[in-house]
């Protein structure tokens, strides 16, 4: 059953979507050469817990820690160690937020110092192929656009879209009703409609769509062990188009 929310409640939930933004925006000075993904979870965590707030992965279904990063290979869900980050790396930072009932969800693919041009292309398309999901959002268009429009997308440049994961609801719940798929028609599923507040998070492959699960359980890594790309947004359905939540003015750069 889809939750949909009100104006009031919109307007709680979108504090925590800009929370999130903003610990993505306070971080990237940090994401470097000789960084740790540990170090990195360690500055998001005191950031969030310092503004009111409780990163939502933290013990969520075992989960360990209070961010998710991923590298290279990594297609989402990687858990932050002793590793530490070397020039030429991508890294995907996911940061959830949970402040005054609500969640809020967004992640982004940094580079680590010189990106390599492979990186540097993947990472564009993947961001665009978020940005052309969204610009289908609005009131009677359907589910199915925005999978669509994501995939054309990306296999359009030659890449590969993950498909056993997908955006999802989200409010006084971490992951809610609607799955948003990042493949499909154009034209089927379920039809968008206005107090719906669901997530787009396309992750895109160098190479072939096929993932395996490491032995901690979480970690999903490509098959082939090619890069892994990955954006993403909160987003409310208006009366009239989308409202991103988790962007914010002049200075998210996604």
């Amino acid at each position: 059953m889809i939750n949909y929310k009100t104006k009031e409640e919109i307007e709680v939930m979108k504090e925590s979507c800009q929370l999130a933004a903003e610990v993505l925006v306070m971080i990237e000075p940090y994401v470097k050469p000789g960084v740790t993904t540990e170090r990195l979870n360690q500055i998001c965590h005191d950031y969030i817990v310092a503004k009111g707030a409780i990163p939502s992965p933290l013990n969520y279904r075992g989960f360990p820690k209070s961010i998710c990063t991923s590298v290279n290979e990594e297609i989402c869900h990687g858990i932050p160690s002793d590793r530490k980050l070397r020039n030429g790396d991508i890294v995907n930072l996911d940061i959830t937020t949970y402040l005054k009932g609500f969640h809020g969800d967004t992640s982004r693919t940094f580079f680590v110092g010189s990106p390599r041009k492979k990186a540097e292309k993947l990472v564009e398309v993947c961001k665009e192929a978020l940005q052309r999901g969204i610009e289908v959002v609005k009131p009677g268009a359907k589910l199915g656009d925005i999978g669509a429009s994501i995939q054309s997308f990306a296999e359009g440049h030659g890449y590969s879209i993950v498909r056993e994961f997908c955006g999802h609801g989200i409010g006084s719940e971490f992951h809610e009703e609607p799955q948003i798929l990042h493949y499909g028609n154009f034209g089927e599923g379920l039809e968008i409609k206005e107090g719906m507040v669901f997530t787009i998070e396309p992750m895109v492959n160098l190479g072939k769509p096929d993932l395996k699960i490491l032995s901690d359980k979480w970690t999903a890594v490509t098959q082939d062990g090619q890069i892994s790309a990955q954006f993403e947004h909160t987003l409310c359905v208006t009366d009239t188009g989308v409202d991103v939540m988790t962007r914010l003015d002049g200075k998210t750069k996604f």
